[in-house]
Formats: structure tokens, C-alpha cells, sequence
């Protein structure tokens, strides 16, 4: 990799990009050809996106989380705008010339209703929507120079409220099409083609801003004057000028200045920080730009945003400084929130840019684990990245940390350019005082009682971070007592010391942020009784092993109920039962490696006879041999019942009864809320606690009967077991599986095995912690139609296994997008460890998560998509799977997805069959084709014509062409037929549809012979007799008269195609062969008097073409 450029030291900020809202689009299905978003605005809460169809989704920023649909029949979105201090209304307008203020009602859950209609500007192009900052009053601007202004009346302040006198009013017209609207502090300014104005609404005043015209669109904006000695005065006004100008005016008009940016922007364009590609930087001087600034944008921190189709600007006004400029493709619009930039393209793309200083980009991609990208930005703003301000967001561990992230084979040299920067680095000290220089320098501090350090203050000022600590620092010992005591009621799991002991150090450091060691600081009283408590829990653990080996948990003893003065009565017994138990566990311990010899043995010997390929490649004998080895699997590692059953009645059974016994006595004891398996006498509790811990038991009861599914007899399905009850060593564990894997696939293929056997499902739910998951999860797909109960308890292992992850509980949350990011930030997951976060994702969202499981491929296949989700959602997946790839590989990648080749056959009818026109609409009561109906749109259409176009065998194209036919399928159908030439089949559904454009372009079948001409003139003029007053489709139509019959496959149509490729003489002879009588209209028979000439003309043409090259070449040769 090349060394990356170095970026000057005055350009210290990016515009980066974090976030991906393409899985947003795809689950809005505003990714498609037909549907694309065409306007957009933000604001602290919602991103508006309007439509070509008409309607406006409103998506919640946090969690990007769609919540409403509004929609309008009233055209295409053009203009949308956020009310920015009541963020319940929001003002759209239409192609139509509609403006309309919806109220959301969030907050009371109704539905949102329109609170304001105005058609002010009725078939003119709204251009410009701007809310008043202070009332409830929308500005709008149109093509022909037209403001005025919509008020809405709210809901939430009564029913009077909503009555307005005048809600629509003309505030004025100006001289071109307005370009901008700006609202401050009860003034409107209007930025048109020709001038800038600034309007007074409430005094009805008028001011024109400078005296110089100009010509084209340029924008305007307010400017708040809201930081340091500014505050409190008047805006200021920028507007836009030619040739990289823009005026600065004051609040009443008066151009103060003018800025100059043409010579400023000679500078290089710095790289978009982005996950899509890598940032590259030309250092390279730039000829001075002359830039028309089409709109004008107060962005963040006292900055001027504007932008044109290929770049973004950024200025500082106040300094008349380039801040950075950017080359972005293809910009359509912009809308910003502070420091945020959403920017809509010309394809329908989103994307989510931020404005921030490289130091701050680096910590964001480091939290990401972008691990290249971080190197690269560290290397380009080298400047800011080596001063001591940045090593508070940048320590130099985390930038050793990105080192050593990198390989060493692949980015050699950016591993040593990295090295250069680290070197560079500003020691620590001049960061800024240091915690330990700030306490001996600055400031002074004493230690309480308590233990706290109480920090005195010689400065004057102090940064955010200095006073947050001192806050942290300041916490009472009675709020630190009370949180701590409050983790611990809540936390159900026992904790041994050392663990309790750590916990409380990393409080400790985290309340006091100065990490010194506090060895004299007494323990509070609660804390001691806390530690003591849980010093007797791990005793009694400790004595309790043998019982975890049954799968009995510490609530089995019953604890009485403690009073004063028992607590010598109860010690006496837990000391006897301890003694008893630890001789039980010693003598145990020969007994489990006996065991695991013995299990060693077996599957030794059953490994050394499947060796034998009589034995192997004989189902029979395999079966048998398997047979042998699963009783002594089953005794050793099989359930507790099993076991059992197995030995005999002895003490196995014993402790089987009595931990059914004991679990009776748990759930009783959960029914009548009394607390089990504590050890210590705890305090009375009041009513609101008992009835919370009914709450929890009752909550506990009903997972663990949910738990327990039931089959169709009334037993419950044994438990998956995803862990080993007793320890395997690791050699032993590699032939379990290979023996434990022959068996489960053997009786997942053979049908009517042996009797002795278990089935399939039921042995791998008893040994799945033996499985191989990879070769579960492909037999799965093999047979999930057959046997669907061993794909379910597939997945309910591997959602047993991945329960403790911590993406699960950002599935729980519903946030679609967190979730997804949270997927792919762990690419070297498999397939089965991923598969069961997807089927989380999909129970909970439905449709939208399954179009978003193409980024996973090759991972997850569309054959486990086709295990979990339905078919309609499935072909979702795939069609969005396919249209990721680029045009001219789509149809290589679908075929290499087709294995088996017969589910070329199962999608083509899947697809005819979801979001497809009714077959009446299709196919007529006999089964021939309706009348233009192939012009209706197939949900699928894309897909459609990529399966039917896949290189097959003939008879698969038969089948094919059927499925087309029987379905109505017209575009797919004609393909075919052509392939398997059958084309008097093609012509004459050519001549039922009646569309002489099947017969033109690239895909269309136009005649070769003239035997097909004739046979074409001859099936026209015999399906001719349709009725010609036909209403058409999608909103087409044909009326009676000529004025829309030149697409009809008519004899005279085709006539005057013949005559454009034969003649007009030989295309009349053909028509008089046909034995069909036709007039030739006025205009038939002009078309083909002009071919006549053009054809005279054309061969005297080649005629005086040949005799000039005849005398040249007899001029040549004397």
C-alpha cells in the first residue's frame, strides 16, 4: 500500500461517514426502479422522506425505527419541512401545488390527522417550505414567484383553536421563481433567479438586500450570532453571488461585505471518510473554482454549508476561511441538524455524513473497530492527531492498540508511517495538568471519614471533564451504601468473595477518580454483613457439587424461617451434611474415570470396525455397530433418566425421585411466594416486596412451562442439551463426534431403521454438545421439509447456545439497524452461530429483516433463508440478494445459486404466484391472453426475467414456458417460445396481446421470412375483430379514432413495417398474397409513396457510387 499524503496543518476537520441507511431504503422498498425518494428533512427527532408515490415516512432518528406513513393522493412529494419547536408538525407540499400541516399526536397516540390544506399554489412547483421559528405559520414559496403563507391550527389547545380566520395568505410575488426561503425573529427572507429580499411580516414592510442583480439560482440564509460577546445580537445574512461570492449583510439589508471563496477554494478537495471506499488525497494545487452556490445552510458551530452536484462546501464566515470542501457525487438535496449532514443523491440514495475534527473521527472509528481506516486518518491529519489536545480522546495505548491490529503482510508500509506518527505524539504532561500535577499544583484536597478525597479548587475556571470528576468525587458514602446494596438485591446469582471484592474495587475506582489505594478506609456495617453472607454461600457450594451434577440448583434445601436465637440450631445439621457429602464426592471420583474409560473403549473399538468398508458402506451393519456403541453412550452421558433406567433402581433413581421431589417443593414454594434456598435470615419484607417476588416466581413458572413444548400425545419433548454433564477430554470428544455424527445423519436419512434406535431429533437433543453444528446445519437443509422437528431443535440448541451474547439484547430492543451493525461487526462468525440472531431478527420484524440478510451471503445461503422465513418474505431475501450484484453478473449469480436445478422450477412459480396481477386481469375465461395485458407490472418482474433468460436444458424450458402461460406470464412466455422456436406460438400471442412494440428492439421477435410476414398479416387480420374502444392498463387508455392506433398489430402496421424493410412494392404484393383487402389510409399510402422515392433515390445513389469508382480504378490502371 502506497504512503498515505499528508494534509496541512489548517484543515483539521471531516465530513465522515458512520452510518449505512441502505438496509433502511431496502426495508422501505425505496431501493427499486419505481419507487425513489425525492425530498427529505430532519430534525432533533424525525428524518422525513417523501416519495414519488405520494407518501412520507417518517422514521425516528433513535434506533432509525420507522413509525408513521402519511400518505397523499395529491402527487409526488416535492417539498417537506419539520416544525423546528413543536416537532408534532410537519408541512409537505405536492407536485400538484398541495401544501399540507399534518399533526403527528404522538404524544396522546391518536392518529395523525391534517390540521391545514392550502391550494394557494395549485399547478405551479412549490420550490421552498419554511416554518415560522416561533408560531405555528408555514412559508411557501413557488416556480412563478408566488409566497404566501398556511397556518395550522392545533388540536392541543382546544377546539377553538383549530378555527382560523385566515389561514392562507399572500405575503408577496416577486420578480422570478424563489429559490430559498429563510424565517428569523419576525422576518422572511426570499432569495430568487434575480434578488434577495427581506420582508417584515408583521409590519408589512418590504427591503431589497444590495442593489446588484443576478441571474441564476442562489441561495440565502439567516446566520445566529449566538456565541461569546455575540449574544443577544441581531442575525447577520449571507446570500450567494457569482463566482464563488457571497454578501454579508446585516438584520435590516445593508451588505456589510463581501467575502471572496474563489481563490480560497484552489485548494484540494479532502477525502470523505467513509466505510464504502478507501479516503484518497491528491495534494495537488486546484485552478480557482467559480461556484454558483445554489442554497445556503447555518450548519453546526458558526459554519456556512452549501453544495452543488459534485462537492460540498463548508465556510467560516466570521474568519472568511474554507473550512474543508469535499467532492460528493451526484447531490440532489441536503438537510442538516447541527453538526449532521443527510444528503439525498440522484439515484435515491441516502447518506448520513457528520462534521466533526479528525481527532474525534479517529476515537469513533477506533469504537467501531475500523482498525484501517483509523490508521489511515491518523496518517493523513497527522497535525492533529500528534498535539497534546488529542490525548484525551487518543491516549497512546489505543494508538498502539490500532498498531498491532494491523498485518504486517498486507500493510507493511502503513504500519510504518503509523510508527512515525506515534513518535510524533505530545508527551501526556502537556496534554493538560494531569490529575497528579493538578492536585499538587492547582489544587489541594483532604480525606473524610468516609473515605472520600474532598478536592479544593485554586483555579479560576475548570474544563467539562475536571468538574464532572469533582461531582463524581463529591457522592455521599450513604448514596454509594445504597447503590450498592441495591446491585446486590438484584442480582439472583451467587457471587463468590474475590468476585464481590473486585466489583467493589472497580466501583470504588469509578467513584473516586484519582485510583489511590484507600487500605485504611473502614467497611461499613452492611457491607461486612454482604460479605459474610456470601462467604457461607460458597461454604455451602463448595459441599453442594455432587448436586450441580444432577442439575439441581442451591434452592433445593428449603430455608426456614429465620428468627432470632436459631441460628445455632441450624449449624449443627449443614456441618454433618457437609461431611457427608465430601466423602460422597471423593468416592465419586474414581467411578467417573472408570466411566470414561470405559466410554474410550467402546468408541474405540466401534471406530476401529466402521473402518471396514463391508461395515461402512453397508447401512445394515453400520446401524448395528452404532447400535453397540449408544447404550454405553446413553449410561455415561445420557440424561439422568435414561441413566437410570439403564442401571437398575439404586441410588441413581433415589436422587432422580427426590430432585422431582424437591422441584415440586420449589415450584410450591414459588405458588405460595415463600423464598427458597437462601442460607442467611434476611429482614421481614413489606407487602410490595412479597408481591414482587409472586410476581417473579409466577414469571418464572411460565417460562419454565414455556420452556417445555408438547407434543401432539401430551408428553413434553425431551430438553436440548448443549453442554456436557461430566468433563470428556478433548481426544475422546473429537471421536464422540465423529461417531455421534454418523449416527444422527444415518438416521436422519434411513427411513424404517431399527427399532432399538433413537430418532434422529430425539438423539440430538440429547447429545447436540457432541454434534458437529456446520454438518447439523447442512443435513438440516437437506431434509427441513421431511423432518422440520430436527431444524427446530437445531436452532433451539444453537438459540440456547448464543443466549448470553450481548447482541441478543440488542435484538430485544427492536432496533432493526443497531442490530444489523451489531451483526456485521462480527464478520468471523459461522453460519450456525449467526443463523439463530437471524431468526430472532425475523420473529421480531418480519419482512424487513429477511431483505436484509442478503449483506450476509456467502455465510448464510438462500437455502437457510427458505428453512426459516415464508415464501413471500423468502423471495423478498432473494430478489434483493440478486439485485445487489451488478447488472452484467446477475444472471452467472443466480445460476450458481440453483442447486438443484429443479429450483429454477420452484422460484419461477414462486414468483408468478406473490404480488402478481389476478388471472383474470391476464388470461381470458378460456385461457387465452387478454388484451394488453402483459403491460401490467409483476412485483418480482426483475427476478422474473432473469430465471426464464437462465441457460437450461430443453425440457426445463418447457416446463418454464407453461408456468408463464398458465400464470399470464406474457414478457417471460415470448422469450421462451422464441428460445425454443416456437414462433407461430409467439406471433400469435403478439396478435392477441395487440402491441406492434413486441416486434421491435432488442427483445423483441420480429419476422425473419416472408412466410413469417405473411403468417403475422394473416393472424392480425384474423383477431382484428377486438373492439377498439378498450380501456388500457396501469392508466394507459385507447380511444376510438387513429390518433392512438399506430401501436395496435394491425394489417396496415404491418404493412408499413414490411415496406420499411422490403419495399412498399413487395410488401403490397405480400398483402395481395395474404388475400387480404386493405385500403391503405391517406397516411399509409404517403408513407409509402416516400419509400418509393427514398428507394430511387437510394440505388441512383449507388448507381453514380459504382461509376465513380469504376473511372477511378480505369483512371488508376492507365
Amino acid at each position: 500500500m502506497p504512503l498515505v499524503p499528508v494534509v496541512p496543518e489548517s484543515h483539521g476537520n471531516v465530513l465522515a461517514e458512520f452510518d449505512c441507511l441502505d438496509p433502511l431504503l431496502s426495508a422501505l422498498r425505496l431501493d427499486s426502479g419505481r419507487l425513489k425518494c425525492t425530498c427529505l428533512a430532519v430534525s432533533r427527532k424525525w428524518l422525513a422522506l417523501g416519495t414519488s408515490a405520494g407518501g412520507l415516512h417518517l422514521i425516528q432518528r433513535e434506533g432509525w425505527k420507522q413509525r408513521l406513513i402519511l400518505t397523499h393522493k395529491e402527487g409526488s412529494i416535492t417539498q417537506v419541512a419539520c416544525c423546528p419547536h413543536d416537532e408534532d408538525f410537519i408541512a409537505v407540499a405536492t407536485s400538484q401545488g398541495l401544501v399540507v400541516v399534518w399533526e403527528l399526536q404522538l404524544e396522546r397516540r391518536g392518529r395523525p390527522e391534517r390540521v391545514s390544506v392550502s391550494w394557494e399554489h395549485k399547478g405551479q412547483n412549490i420550490t421552498a417550505l419554511c416554518w415560522d421559528t416561533s408560531a405555528l405559520r408555514v412559508f411557501v414559496g413557488d416556480t412563478g414567484g408566488k409566497v404566501s403563507y398556511l397556518r395550522a391550527g392545533s388540536s392541543k389547545l382546544g377546539k377553538g383553536s383549530a378555527f382560523v380566520i385566515f389561514p392562507v395568505q399572500t405575503v408577496t410575488t416577486v420578480d422570478s421563481r424563489v429559490v430559498q426561503l429563510g424565517y428569523q425573529d419576525g422576518r422572511l427572507l426570499v432569495s430568487s433567479l434575480s434578488r434577495c429580499y427581506l420582508c417584515d411580516t408583521d409590519r408589512e414592510k418590504f427591503w431589497r438586500v444590495g442593489n446588484k442583480e443576478r441571474d441564476g439560482e442562489y441561495g440565502a440564509c439567516f446566520f445566529p450570532q449566538s456565541k461569546g460577546l455575540l449574544v443577544g445580537q441581531p442575525p447577520l445574512l449571507y446570500c450567494a453571488r457569482p463566482g464563488s461570492r457571497i454578501w454579508e449583510a446585516n438584520f435590516n439589508g445593508e451588505v456589510l461585505s463581501t467575502h471572496q471563496f474563489k481563490q480560497l477554494l484552489a485548494c484540494p478537495p479532502l477525502p470523505l471518510i467513509s466505510y464504502r471506499n478507501e479516503p484518497h488525497y491528491n495534494p495537488a494545487q486546484k485552478s480557482p473554482q467559480s461556484v454558483a452556490f445554489p442554497k445556503l445552510l447555518y450548519l453546526g458551530d458558526q459554519n456556512l454549508l452549501t453544495w452543488t452536484d459534485s462537492a460540498i462546501y463548508i465556510f467560516t464566515p466570521q474568519n472568511g476561511q474554507v473550512l474543508l470542501w469535499t467532492e460528493v457525487k451526484d447531490l440532489v438535496d441536503v438537510a442538516v441538524y447541527r453538526s449532521e449532514l443527510f444528503c439525498l443523491h440522484g439515484s435515491g440514495r441516502l447518506s448520513h455524513y457528520s462534521l466533526l475534527s479528525a481527532e474525534r473521527c479517529v476515537e469513533r472509528l477506533l469504537r467501531r473497530e475500523s482498525w484501517l481506516l483509523a490508521t489511515v486518518v491518523c496518517c493523513m491529519f497527522q497535525h492533529a492527531i500528534t498535539t497534546s489536545r488529542a490525548r484525551k480522546s487518543i491516549p497512546i495505548d489505543r494508538l498502539e492498540h490500532l498498531k498491532s491490529q494491523l498485518s504486517s503482510s498486507t500493510h507493511l508500509d502503513l504500519i510504518g508511517q503509523l510508527e512515525e506518527v506515534i513518535l510524533k505524539l505530545e508527551p501526556l504532561d502537556s496534554a493538560s495538568s494531569s490529575r497528579r500535577s493538578s492536585i499538587s499544583s492547582h489544587e489541594s484536597f483532604n480525606v473524610l471519614d468516609c473515605g472520600i478525597y474532598r478536592v479544593i479548587s485554586r483555579r479560576g475556571s475548570q474544563s467539562d471533564e475536571e468538574t464532572g470528576s469533582l461531582i463524581n468525587q463529591s457522592m455521599s458514602e450513604e448514596e454509594r451504601l445504597r447503590e450498592f446494596s441495591f446491585v446486590q438485591e438484584e442480582d439472583q446469582v451467587d457471587h463468590d468473595p474475590q468476585s464481590s471484592e473486585r466489583m467493589e474495587g472497580e466501583r470504588s475506582e469509578q467513584g473516586l477518580q484519582f485510583h489511590l489505594p484507600l487500605s485504611f478506609r473502614p467497611k461499613p456495617p452492611r457491607i461486612a454483613l454482604q460479605a459474610v453472607k456470601e462467604s457461607v454461600s460458597s461454604f455451602v457450594k463448595k459441599t453442594t457439587e455432587k448436586i450441580n451434577t444432577l442439575q439441581m440448583n442451591s434452592e433445593l434445601w428449603q430455608r426456614p424461617d429465620f428468627r432470632e436465637g436459631v441460628q445455632a440450631e441450624f449449624s449443627a445439621p449443614t456441618a454433618i451434611y457437609s461431611e457427608e457429602m465430601e466423602n460422597e464426592i471423593y468416592a465419586e471420583i474414581p467411578n467417573t474415570e472408570a466411566d470414561m474409560e470405559e466410554l474410550r473403549s467402546a468408541t474405540d473399538r466401534t471406530l476401529t470396525q466402521i473402518q471396514d468398508p463391508l461395515v461402512l458402506l453397508d447401512p445394515v451393519c453400520l446401524e448395528d455397530t452404532l447400535l453397540e456403541w449408544l447404550p454405553v453412550l446413553e449410561r455415561i452421558l445420557g440424561p439422568t433418566e435414561v441413566a437410570s433406567k439403564t442401571d437398575g433402581p439404586g441410588e441413581e433413581n433415589w436422587e432422580g425421585d427426590y430432585l422431582n421431589t424437591s422441584s415440586e417443593q420449589k415450584d410450591k414454594s414459588c405458588l405460595t411466594g415463600e423464598p427458597t434456598g437462601s442460607i442467611l435470615p434476611e429482614k421481614k419484607e413489606d407487602s410490595s416486596e412479597l408481591g414482587e417476588r409472586e410476581d417473579q416466581c409466577e414469571k418464572q413458572l411460565a417460562s419454565d412451562h414455556k420452556e417445555e413444548p408438547e407434543v401432539p400425545n401430551g408428553t413434553t419433548t425431551e430438553p436440548v442439551r448443549v453442554v456436557s454433564p461430566k468433563p470428556v477430554p478433548s481426544d475422546l470428544l473429537a471421536n464422540l463426534t465423529q461417531l455421534a455424527m454418523l449416527y444422527t445423519e444415518l438416521s436422519c436419512f434411513r427411513k424404517g431403521g431399527d427399532v432399538r434406535a433413537l430418532g434422529c431429533t430425539t438423539f440430538l437433543r440429547r447429545y447436540f454438545f457432541l454434534l458437529d453444528q456446520e454438518r447439523v446445519r447442512r443435513m438440516c437443509l437437506l431434509c427441513y421439509q421431511e423432518q422440520p422437528d430436527v431444524q427446530s431443535s437445531f436452532i433451539e440448541a444453537m438459540r440456547e447456545l448464543s443466549q448470553s451474547s450481548k447482541v441478543v439484547e440488542v435484538i430485544q430492543r427492536g432496533d432493526l439497524l443497531r442490530s444489523l451493525r451489531s451483526l456485521k461487526e462480527l464478520q468471523s462468525w459461522s453460519a450456525p452461530a449467526l443463523l439463530p440472531h437471524l431468526y430472532r431478527l425475523y420473529e421480531k420484524h418480519g419482512e424487513a429483516a429477511v431483505r436484509t440478510f442478503s449483506q450476509f451471503y456467502p455465510t448464510i445461503t438462500p437455502a437457510d433463508v427458505m428453512a426459516m422465513a415464508q415464501q413471500r418474505h423468502f423471495l423478498a431475501y432473494l430478489d434483493n440478494l440478486v439485485q445487489s450484484r451488478t447488472e452484467e453478473h446477475r444472471l452467472s449469480f443466480l445460476q450458481s445459486l440453483l442447486e438443484p436445478e429443479s429450483l429454477r422450477q420452484d422460484w419461477l412459480e414462486l414468483a408468478l404466484i406473490h404480488d402478481a396481477p389476478q388471472h383474470c386481469d391476464t388470461l381470458t375465461p378460456d385461457g387465452q391472453p387478454r388484451w394488453h395485458s402483459h403491460c401490467f407490472s409483476w412485483g418480482y418482474g426483475r427476478l422474473l426475467s432473469l430465471l426464464v433468460r437462465l441457460p437450461a436444458d430443453f425440457s426445463s424450458k418447457q416446463k418454464m414456458a407453461e408456468l408463464c402461460r398458465s400464470h399470464g406470464y406474457w414478457i417471460g412466455y415470448l422469450y421462451l417460445c422464441c428460445e425454443l422456436q416456437r414462433r407461430s406460438e409467439a406471433f400469435t400471442t403478439i396478435c392477441q396481446l395487440d402491441d406492434i412494440s413486441l416486434l421491435e428492439g432488442p427483445d423483441g421477435i420480429e419476422p425473419v421470412t416472408l412466410d413469417e410476414w405473411k403468417l403475422l398479416i394473416q393472424l392480425s387480420q384474423q383477431y382484428s375483430s377486438v373492439p377498439e374502444q378498450l380501456t388500457g392498463v396501469n392508466g394507459g387508455s385507447w380511444s376510438n379514432g387513429s390518433a392512438d392506433c399506430s401501436g395496435r398489430v394491425s394489417p396496415e402496421n404491418l404493412t408499413l413495417r414490411l415496406a420499411r424493410t422490403a419495399g412498399p412494392d413487395r410488401a403490397l404484393a405480400v398483402l395481395e398474397e395474404c388475400g387480404v383487402q386493405l385500403v391503405l389510409s391517406p397516411h399509409s399510402t404517403l408513407v409509402c409513396e416516400l419509400l418509393r422515392v427514398a428507394e430511387k433515390r437510394q440505388r441512383a445513389m449507388i448507381q453514380t457510387m459504382l461509376e465513380r469508382c469504376d473511372r477511378f480504378l480505369w483512371s488508376q490502371h492507365a
